[in-house]
C-alpha cells in the first residue's frame, strides 16, 4: 500500500488533467485563464485509499476513485462545453435543471455524467473509517425510528431497496415534506432529478449507497448482500446527521 502523500500525489495528478485550480465537492472551480468556462474537478477522497478496510478494499477505491470518478467529471466537462449557456452553475442546478434542457442528448449526457460526479462526490461523504462512523444524531435517531419503527427496521427497509435495484444503481434515504423515506433510483440517476425520475424518488438526499458492481466487485464479487452488510460499518453517521440538521 502506497503511503499517504504517495496516494495524494496521485489524485493531484489526476484532477490535473480536469482542470486548473483547487478540487471542491462536488462544487465549480474556474479555469486558470479567466476567459475560460467554468469546469468541474475531481475532489480529493478525505481519506486514504485503505481507511475503510476490510468492508471496502484499497483497490477498489482507488479504481472508483481514480477511474470511474474521473470518467464522470471528464464527461461532466465534455458536455458543458458544447452548452456555454449552463457555465458555472453548481451541479446539483444542473442536475435540477434538466427537464428545461430542450437537447435530449445534452439532456442524457448532463444526466448521466452529471449524476456520476455528483453522486460519487456525495457517497465519498457518506463514508468514513470504523474507529470515525460514529452514530446517528439524537435528531436523526427520532427521525429514523418514526418513520421507520426502530434502526433495524431501518436498515432492513434500506437493504432490501439496495439489493432489489435491478442493475447498477443507489438506494437513497431522502428528507421529503418534513418526513423521510427510502428510495431507489437506476443508473446515475438521484433524488434532484425532479421532473426525470418518479415523484416517490424526489427529496433532499441524507444518505446514498452506490451498488453499481464497480463499487464492490473486486472484494465481493457478485454478493452484493455481503456488500450492504460490510457498509453499514463505515456510514459516516456525523455526516448524515449534519445533511438532515442542514434541511431544517
Amino acid at each position: 500500500m502506497e503511503p499517504l502523500n504517495a496516494l495524494n500525489r496521485r489524485q493531484f495528478v489526476v484532477m490535473g488533467t480536469l482542470a486548473a485550480g483547487a478540487a471542491l465537492m462536488p462544487g465549480v472551480a474556474r479555469a486558470a485563464d479567466a476567459g475560460a468556462p467554468a469546469v468541474f474537478t475531481l475532489p480529493q477522497l478525505p481519506y486514504a485509499f485503505d481507511a475503510l478496510e476490510p468492508h471496502i478494499d484499497a483497490k477498489t477505491m482507488e479504481i472508483h476513485h481514480d477511474k470511474h470518478h474521473a470518467a464522470y467529471v471528464a464527461g461532466l466537462n465534455t458536455a458543458l462545453g458544447k452548452a456555454p449557456d449552463l457555465a458555472g452553475k453548481r451541479v446539483e442546478d444542473l442536475l435540477a435543471g434538466l427537464p428545461a434542457v430542450g437537447d435530449e442528448s445534452l439532456r442524457t449526457q448532463l444526466r448521466n455524467q452529471g449524476g456520476g460526479h455528483w453522486n460519487h462526490s456525495f457517497f465519498w461523504r457518506t463514508l468514513a473509517p470504523r474507529a470515525k462512523s460514529g452514530g446517528p444524531s439524537e435528531e436523526l435517531a427520532v427521525a429514523i425510528q418514526s418513520a421507520f419503527g426502530s434502526m433495524d427496521g431501518f436498515k432492513k427497509a434500506f437493504g432490501e431497496a439496495a439489493t432489489k435495484r435491478f442493475g447498477s444503481g443507489w438506494a437513497w434515504l431522502v428528507s421529503a415534506n418534513g418526513k423521510l423515506r427510502i428510495s431507489s433510483t437506476p443508473n446515475q440517476d438521484n433524488p434532484l432529478m425532479k421532473g426525470l425520475v418518479p415523484d416517490a424518488d424526489v427529496g433532499t438526499p441524507l444518505l446514498g449507497l452506490d451498488v453499481w458492481e464497480h463499487a464492490y466487485y473486486l472484494h465481493y464479487q457478485n454478493r452484493r448482500a455481503d456488500y450492504i452488510a460490510a457498509w453499514w460499518n463505515i456510514v459516516n453517521w456525523p455526516e448524515v446527521s449534519k445533511r438532515l440538521n442542514e434541511v431544517g
